[in-house]
């Protein structure tokens, strides 16, 4: 078993059979993917349009392409023929966009709805009363090629793992009055996409089915 081979083990110990993991391998090479393929890993994680543009034809056709970063509607049409699951979709305009590109490709994509929880500006996504907006007003319900199938969200960047734990109950709370709202016989809508390296551990406590894991895996970023 490589290093890699090795910690990508260790972190599958650690997850309950109902949480998915993410490998985040953006900025990771080819390589390094294949190693994780190797040890059964299928869903992986990038967040540059031109990165995934190299690597899915030089690797195998059955990994699950994640999209986890911001994503600009202009870069929609270059990942809409293969994407499995974009994890932040952060306003109506991307969704239209995305439905538009996976009709295009005679696809239906999935996607997950980004929450903005963490108390830093810099992150992105819907705040609660926007999200509720968003849902209530039903205009989503006309695009026919996209697939809402949960929720994403980041914690706030602290060490403190009360803010943590508050960040990751908000959205698992948020997620069960949306579920029962808008999405009651929904089998689709159950995905809840948080927990990264640092706070996986309290986000599965929190209800996650769907963690993002780079750094742990792969180390430092290659490039």
């Amino acid at each position: 078993m490589t290093e890699i081979q090795q910690n990508l083990a260790k972190i599958r110990e650690q997850l309950p059979s109902n949480v998915q993991l993410v490998a985040v391998s953006k900025f990771h090479p080819a390589e390094m993917i294949q190693q994780c393929y190797e040890q059964g890993q299928r869903i992986f994680g990038e967040s540059h349009e031109q990165e995934l543009r190299i690597k899915v034809p030089a690797l195998p056709k059955d990994i699950e392409w994640h999209f986890i970063g911001h994503l600009q509607t202009n870069k929609v049409k270059y990942i809409a023929p293969y994407i499995s699951l974009i994890h932040a979709v952060d306003s109506f305009k991307l969704m239209k966009e995305i439905d538009k590109q996976a009709a295009h490709n005679n696809r239906i994509i999935r996607i997950l709805l980004e929450l903005h929880i963490a108390e830093e500006a810099t992150k992105f996504g819907f705040s609660l009363a926007d999200c509720r907006t968003l849902l209530e007003d039903g205009e989503w319900k006309e695009l026919k090629n996209i697939q809402i199938c949960g929720l994403m969200c980041m914690a706030s960047n602290t060490d403190n793992t009360e803010q943590v734990c508050k960040d990751f109950e908000t959205a698992h709370i948020f997620f069960e009055e949306i579920k029962e709202k808008y999405f009651p016989n929904d089998e689709a809508f159950c995905e809840r996409s948080w927990g990264m390296t640092h706070d996986f551990q309290i986000a599965v406590n929190e209800g996650s089915t769907m963690v993002r894991i780079g750094t742990a895996i792969f180390g430092e970023r290659q490039y």
